[in-house]
């Protein structure tokens, strides 16, 4: 079930909400267990079977949190920072197996000359995401930052239908001092006006953006061999901005409707591509696992406690973590380790107190961005290095043949025109694309519009357009990207 689905529009969201606050009125208990509920059929609808996976990951993370806290008050036979570290092995051992055995596999199959057969395990939807807000759970409880409470409580938690499939990556804290609001079961008007904004405008942003971006990105990378510098930079442009909006416009809907329960979801985007170094890119992107990984892996691994020379291992050492985290793929770790080193460079950049022009460095930031995501969205590294050789123009520079009049007498051998100027012969899209990257470094983004909403009569026809529009072109259920993840 899909947000941007008539289904979950219609009947799952405002059904699931409706019978929330009923059942409030008369028992706080009965609603939690109806949203818990609503929360196993929202996950289940995909694939039933993997209800199993998912009730054990629950039921695992539950008990190890209840024996942390046992733990500590009696260290016997084991201490707390031992079950901690059970049970985010625990963890982890289930993500391997469901998201990275046939990848495991395969590889020690190239290296060994074996033949042993791949699993053909289908990635469960979600447990990237669940599987670190787990972690959190435990390693948050052993920190004293968390309290194991009742299986209702935790249960609504760790399975809170809106951010379960793809973020944002929410902590234990971050929901439980929600809970002690005296109007939490109580429907807030001002709140479900905010959640219908915010999820109109991610339902448009999905629908009207990144799916008319998404042919054209397809066809480019599965035609790489045959870019041109025109296209290859539109292309690559194209799913850069594919990716924002379809991940943003998933958040926005999410944080949507969590609001319309009363629930503030964290941030999980600002502005991003209007970085000014990488370091201040992972401040905007994907907000909630950039938290993540310094906290539960970066500042564990020793952070900058330890020389500049431990401090790039740890930066590494993270990145390459968040590079398979996203997925099962050389192409993803080989991202990773591009950040990760684009990170250092910024470091030691810092420390030779030189201050670059603004727009220089956002100018390098993006293109920085931009040229990483191919990696991250080609299959193999030959349909990366396909679309950078002709980003580069290694393969030749050849141009639309309309600009042939205005640098015909300065081409020379160099330059080539053609008349097929795009892979698609699609004039909109590439209008598209140049107004979409304008919009992405001018406008205000969705937390911002969302500070100035007021239920008021601009604000209500915006929102009402974008839904209407949105709604008459669901035309397919187009999956968001970070489903695969």
């Amino acid at each position: 079930m899909l947000f941007n689905s008539y289904l979950y529009i219609y009947l799952f969201l405002p059904v699931s909400v409706a019978v929330y606050f009923l059942l409030y009125r008369r028992s706080s208990a009965a609603a939690r267990w109806w949203l818990i509920s609503c929360n196993l059929v929202y996950y289940g609808w995909w694939d039933p079977r993997y209800l199993l996976l998912f009730g054990l990951s629950l039921a695992g993370n539950y008990c190890a949190g209840h024996l942390i806290l046992a733990k500590m008050k009696n260290p016997r036979f084991a201490g707390p920072k031992a079950v901690t570290a059970a049970g985010i092995l625990f963890n982890v051992a289930l993500l391997g197996l469901f998201k990275y055995a046939d990848f495991f596999i395969s590889n020690v199959n190239m290296l060994t000359g074996e033949t042993i057969p791949l699993p053909g395990i289908a990635l469960p939807l979600g447990i990237s995401f669940y599987t670190f807000i787990q972690i959190a759970y435990l390693v948050d409880i052993y920190r004293g930052a968390a309290a194991v409470n009742g299986p209702a409580e935790y249960l609504s938690f760790a399975s809170f239908y809106p951010q379960l499939f793809s973020g944002p990556i929410v902590r234990y804290g971050d929901i439980s001092a929600q809970r002690d609001n005296p109007g939490l079961g109580t429907p807030n008007y001002d709140n479900i006006a905010r959640g219908l904004f915010l999820f109109s405008l991610g339902l448009f942003k999905k629908i009207m953006i990144a799916d008319n971006l998404a042919p054209f990105a397809n066809a480019g990378f599965d035609l790489s061999a045959q870019l041109t510098l025109f296209d290859s930079w539109f292309i690559s442009i194209a799913y850069t901005l594919q990716l924002y909006f379809d991940f943003s416009g998933y958040t926005d809907m999410a944080i949507g409707s969590g609001l319309m329960f009363n629930i503030t979801l964290p941030v999980n985007f600002n502005s991003p591509y209007k970085s000014v170094s990488i370091q201040d890119f992972w401040r905007r992107w994907h907000i909630t696992l950039s938290s993540f990984l310094r906290d539960y892996i970066y500042i564990p691994l020793g952070g900058n406690r330890r020389g500049s020379v431990m401090t790039y291992a740890n930066l590494m050492i993270t990145f390459l973590v968040a590079g398979i985290w996203h997925g099962a793929g050389w192409t993803f770790l080989f991202w990773g380790f591009l950040h990760g080193a684009a990170l250092i460079v910024h470091r030691l950049w810092v420390k030779t107190g030189v201050q670059m022009p603004r727009m220089l460095a956002v100018f390098i930031t993006f293109n920085f961005v931009n040229a990483g995501w191919v990696f991250f969205r080609a299959r193999t590294f030959t349909e990366a290095i396909n679309v950078l050789a002709a980003m580069t123009g290694l393969r030749g520079i050849t141009l639309p043949a309309l600009f042939e009049g205005l640098l015909g007498g300065f081409a020379g051998q160099f330059i080539r025109f053609s008349p097929q100027w795009m892979l698609r012969g699609d004039i909109f899209t590439v209008l598209l694309t140049a107004f979409l990257l304008a919009v992405a470094f001018t406008a205000k983004n969705s937390g911002e519009l969302l500070e100035r909403f007021t239920p008021d009569r601009k604000h209500i026809l915006w929102a009402s357009a974008a839904l209407a529009v949105s709604l008459i072109f669901i035309q397919r259920h187009s999956e968001f990207i970070y489903f695969g993840f």
